[in-house]
C-alpha cells in the first residue's frame, strides 16, 4: 500500500508509513543526529532487526519496552522497532532522578531497557526491574544495539494492531514522587499524524531537540515522520548551535519550547544565520509571552503556531500566531473536533468569559494513567450528555471568538487575604520590563496573609531589583503587590522548559516574606 493511500485510510500505523517510504524512496535520509544519518530503506531494516530480535526474545503483542537516554536515530528506531513487534514503547524521562528512573522502569514491567551511558550513569547505584540491557551507543552498558538486533536482512512476524493497543509511555514531569505513566494508543498518534502532516510533507526537514520522551517533541516527530519528512535530533540545545545546525540543513520546521525561542532571539548575532528555509515554526509546553511571539514574527521567517494542550489528551488549543497578530496574549482555538468548557469549583460550567477551570476533549484522548485508576478517575469531567471530558488543572477564559487566554494552572494561583492572585498577571508586568530578562511568581507562606506573591527573576547586568518591584506593584491593585523579590542566575526548568516553581519555593520557604 503506498503512503497516500495510509494517510487518507481510517486508521494505519507508523511503521506501515515507514515501510512505504522505505520502497517509494529508499535512498531520500529519514533521520540525522550528530553521527549518523539513515536513509529510509536503512531505518525499515533497522525496524525490522529490532522488532524481530524482540520477538525472538518472546516479547508479544502488548508488551513494553522501556527506553532512557538522549536524542539519537537509535533511539528513534527503538521505538519504531517496539511498534513493529507489536509492543508499546515505554519512554523514561532521562532527566529525572535515578530513582525516578528505575521507578519508571520498573513501572513499565518491561524487560528490555535499552539505554545509552547518560541513562546509565543516572541509574548507578539503583535496583533495575529490567533484566536485559541494550546499549544504544554501543557504550559497553549493556550489550551493544549492533550486537543485539536480528541478523541483517530477518524479517519479524506481522502483527495486527488495532487502534486501541497502546503505542507508547510518556511520563509526566514531576519533580517529587514518580511521575504518572501516561498511556497513549495507536489511534490517538493517528489523529496527530493525519492532522499535522500536510504542514510538513516529504520536504520537511524539521530539527527536533527537545527529548523523544517527551510530548512536545512527539508534537511535531509524529507528522515528520508520518509524512515522509527528514527528522534532524539534537542530543542536547544550545542556542547557537541551533541555528548553526538550521542554516546547515536548511531546516524547514522546528518545535520549541519558550525558553528555547528566547535564548535564540537574545543572540545578538541572530540576524546574520540564514534561516530563509523556514515555513513554519511550533511551540508549546509553557507559557509563551506575547512580546516574544511578537518577535520571533518579526524576525525570523516561515510562520508560527502556539499548540496549548495535555499529554493526556484533553481540548488542543492552536494558535496561527501569524494570522491573528491581535490574538498573542491567547494560545488560540480549539483544533477541529476538539470542544473545550470553562468551569467552577464545583463542576458547573461558566458562562463565554467566565473565568474557570479548563475541560476538554476530542478524538486524541490517553488510554488511561498506566497502573494508576484512582489518578486517571479524578482526570475525568462528563458534561450533561454524559460526554468524557478531561480536566486540563489550567485556570482561563475563552473570548467571544472562542480563543482561550490562560491565567494559570489551579494549583499555582496564590489565595493572600482571601483575594485570588494569578501570578501570570504579575509575570507579564515583569516580563514586560527591559531590564528583566525573566520572570515567575510563587505563592510564599505568610503569617499575616496565608499567602503572598514572591517573584524570582533573572536580570540584566546593573539591573536593581527593588526597583523592578516598586515599578511592578505601580501597575497592580494593592492585594497583588509582591512582597518580595529575589535574584537568581537562571529559572529552574524542566528539560521541556516549564518552570519548577516547586523548586524555588522550597528553596526559599525559610526566606521572611511580608
Amino acid at each position: 500500500m503506498t503512503s497516500a493511500t495510509l494517510l487518507e485510510a481510517a486508521f494505519a500505523t507508523l511503521p506501515d508509513l515507514v515501510r512505504a517510504y522505505a520502497a517509494e524512496r529508499p535512498d531520500a535520509i529519514a533521520a540525522a543526529d550528530p553521527v549518523r544519518r539513515l536513509s529510509w530503506s536503512e531505518l525499515d531494516a533497522t525496524i525490522d532487526r529490532i522488532a524481530a530480535r524482540l520477538q525472538a526474545d518472546g516479547f508479544a503483542k502488548g508488551d513494553r519496552t522501556a527506553i532512557a537516554g538522549l536524542n539519537s536515530v537509535e533511539q528513534m528506531a527503538v521505538i519504531l522497532g517496539t511498534l513493529r513487534a507489536g509492543g508499546v514503547a515505554g519512554l523514561i524521562t532521562n532527566s529525572a532522578t535515578g530513582e525516578q528512573m528505575a521507578a519508571m522502569i520498573a513501572d513499565t514491567g518491561a524487560r528490555h531497557l535499552f539505554l545509552d551511558s547518560a541513562a546509565a550513569a543516572s541509574l548507578e547505584g539503583q535496583s533495575v526491574a529490567a533484566s536485559d540491557r541494550i546499549a544504544m551507543d554501543g557504550s559497553g552498558v549493556g550489550v551493544a544495539l549492533a550486537d543485539w538486533m536480528a541478523p541483517t536482512g530477518t524479517a519479524p512476524e506481522p502483527v495486527a494492531i488495532d487502534p486501541l493497543d497502546g503505542f507508547n509511555i510518556i511520563y509526566s514531569s514531576g519533580t517529587t514522587g514518580t511521575p504518572k505513566g501516561i498511556v497513549h494508543s495507536h489511534a490517538m498518534r493517528w489523529q496527530h499524524i493525519q492532522r499535522g502532516a500536510p504542514a510538513y510533507g516529504p520536504r520537511a526537514v524539521t530539527i527536533l531537540s527537545t527529548p523523544l520522551y517527551s510530548n512536545t517533541t512527539m508534537a511535531s516527530f509524529m507528522p515528520t515522520v508520518g509524512s515522509g519528512g527528514q527528522v534532524v535530533l539534537m542530543k542536547k540545545f544550545d542556542a547557537r548551535g541551533f541555528l548553526e545546525l538550521a542554516a546547515r540543513e536548511r531546516a524547514t520546521n522546528t518545535m520549541l519550547v519558550p525558553v528555547q525561542y528566547r535564548r535564540i532571539m537574545m543572540l545578538d548575532d541572530f540576524d546574520a544565520f540564514d534561516l530563509s528555509s523556514f515555513v513554519m515554526k511550533y511551540c508549546t509546553s509553557a507559557p509563551f509571552p506575547a512580546a516574544l511571539k511578537a518577535d520571533v514574527l518579526k524576525r525570523w521567517p516561515g510562520g508560527l503556531v502556539e499548540i496549548y494542550g495535555m499529554t493526556e489528551g484533553g481540548a488542543t488549543f492552536i494558535l496561527e500566531a501569524h494570522q491573528f497578530p491581535d490574538k498573542l496574549h491567547t494560545v488560540g482555538r480549539p483544533a477541529p473536533g476538539h470542544v473545550a468548557m470553562v468551569i467552577d469549583e464545583e463542576g458547573k460550567v461558566l458562562p463565554q468569559g467566565a473565568v474557570g477551570e479548563i475541560v476538554g476533549r476530542s478524538p486524541a484522548m490517553m488510554t488511561g494513567y498506566n497502573n494508576r485508576p484512582d489518578a486517571t478517575k479524578a482526570m475525568h469531567w462528563h458534561d450533561a450528555e454524559g460526554h468524557l471530558f478531561y480536566r486540563h488543572g489550567d485556570i482561563g477564559r475563552i473570548d467571544e471568538d472562542g480563543f482561550l487566554t490562560l491565567m494559570d494552572r489551579a494549583k499555582d494561583m496564590i489565595i493572600s487575604g482571601g483575594f485570588n492572585i494569578f501570578p501570570s498577571d504579575l509575570e507579564a508586568i515583569l516580563t514586560a520590563d527591559d531590564r528583566v530578562v525573566e520572570a515567575t511568581v510563587v505563592g510564599m507562606p505568610s503569617e499575616e496573609w496565608g499567602e503572598t506573591p514572591v517573584a524570582f527573576v533573572v536580570l540584566k547586568e546593573a539591573a536593581d531589583a527593588e526597583s523592578v518591584r516598586a515599578d511592578c506593584n505601580a501597575k497592580v491593585g494593592k492585594t497583588q503587590r509582591l512582597s518580595g523579590i529575589t535574584v537568581v542566575d537562571e529559572l529552574p526548568r524542566s528539560a521541556i522548559g516549564k518552570v519548577l516553581k516547586r523548586e524555588l519555593r522550597d528553596a526559599y520557604v525559610d526566606r521572611p516574606t511580608g
